[in-house]
């Protein structure tokens, strides 16, 4: 009498030596089968169903990578927590030498959602995107061409704007792409370490328009999530350079979270902190088109005080028939505590409108932890203005308008 097969699985797992620790798995990941800690980004196999929703998003294909394995022998978390690489490729096989297949079959991604979240792809009108031009194996070589802080200097929040220049070598870029870099040296362990995404933060001219350039904005890390002492590796090697340093670059990396073209369109932007970057891309190259552009401009931008506010100043001038600013600050003294979803309710008949507008596309990058917060603010104001939020954000994730960052 024959014995029964084994039960094999067919394990996600993702690449550790390509994958730039962008948070993009985990966040589009719809049944929270993917985690993290400060090295590796890691698959629960008792969770995953192979259901596809991180497979288009990742920026560089890490995400994307298979194995055949006994399920009772799965790759533990700890092990993939510890690799540097992954495993060799070794289908179990029967006593005749033949690949024994799985069973189970993936579970579509629509039995999965209740509730859209961000498009997967970009708006019709955008520019076409590079993508993945330089590697980890080959990578650009930047120049920085300006490093300097935009925040209070007597604030805890030390946040740099860096100009990275790449001379004559190609790096086309579009706002709301980002890069990655490579910071120099190794860890405690000698491995060298990973790269760090950064969101770009000047248009598709460059910082200097007509220079082959760019910025980023940058906030250096001196506590982990629990609020623990840290230097953050690549965050304090980039706030410390100086003019005329090298910097290794890989990228450009997104092809969804762009901007339309189409001048008519309405950005409607919610960021904090650092997640000011893809909007202030945004915005200046709506402001370099001038008058060519008649798409309305609004921004909800949370910090805990204006001088954590990077960019405050150039921000507040300018024109207000140009943008349409509104700053939620959680600090400010003798002021109540505000953040982007308290201004949001605020505005609740403008920002109806623009959700009522298929012109409308909405850009939400920052804090994992405000994007709740958010949601629930433009939950509210549709019920209070006769709109449908679940209908109006299916609407917009099918058609490239809303596009969600957190991290």
């Amino acid at each position: 009498m024959n014995a029964p097969l084994p039960e094999v699985l067919r394990q996600h797992l993702i690449d550790p030596e390509i994958c730039i620790r962008c948070n993009t798995c985990e966040d589009t990941c719809p049944i929270d089968a993917i985690e993290h800690d400060d090295r590796n980004y890691v698959v629960k196999a008792d969770v995953c169903n192979a259901c596809g929703a991180c497979i288009s998003p990742c920026p560089t294909g890490a995400i994307d990578n298979w194995r055949m394995v006994l399920k009772a022998q799965a790759f533990s978390l700890a092990d993939q927590y510890a690799w540097d690489e992954l495993p060799p490729d070794n289908p179990p096989t029967d006593v005749d030498g033949a690949a024994i297949e799985p069973a189970a079959e993936p579970v579509a991604l629509a039995q999965l959602q209740d509730e859209p979240k961000t498009s997967r792809h970009a708006p019709w009108s955008a520019a076409h995107p590079y993508i993945n031009l330089y590697t980890q194996q080959r990578p650009a070589i930047a120049t920085v061409a300006g490093n300097y802080r935009v925040t209070g200097e007597d604030c805890d929040s030390d946040v740099h704007h860096l100009v990275l220049d790449f001379g004559t070598q190609f790096f086309p870029v579009l706002e709301g792409q980002s890069i990655a870099v490579i910071p120099p040296g190794t860890d405690e362990r000698g491995r060298a370490h990973y790269a760090r995404q950064y969101s770009i933060a000047s248009p598709r001219d460059g910082e200097r328009p007509g220079y082959n350039n760019l910025s980023l904005t940058v906030k250096r890390v001196t506590t982990d999530h629990e609020g623990r002492p840290v230097r953050g590796v690549c965050s304090s090697y980039l706030c410390d350079l100086k003019k005329g340093d090298k910097v290794q670059v890989i990228g450009p990396f997104g092809s969804s979270f762009l901007m339309p073209n189409h001048p008519g369109s309405n950005l409607l932007m919610i960021c904090t902190g650092t997640g000011a970057a893809p909007m202030r891309a945004m915005t200046e190259h709506r402001r370099r088109l001038g008058a060519k552009a008649s798409g309305r401009l609004m921004l909800f931008f949370g910090a805990r005080t204006e001088a954590e506010l990077p960019y405050f100043g150039p921000l507040m001038k300018l024109p207000k028939d140009f943008i349409d600013v509104n700053l939620a600050l959680s600090r400010a003294p003798g002021e109540p505590r505000r953040y982007v979803q308290d201004r949001l309710r605020e505005r609740s008949a403008d920002v109806a409108a623009l959700l009522r507008s298929g012109d409308t596309h909405l850009y939400v990058c920052g804090l994992r932890g405000m994007e709740a917060g958010v949601l629930d603010a433009l939950r509210d104001i549709c019920a209070a203005h006769g709109l449908d939020w679940g209908a109006t954000a299916q609407a917009m994730q099918a058609e490239g308008r809303i596009h969600l960052e957190t991290y």
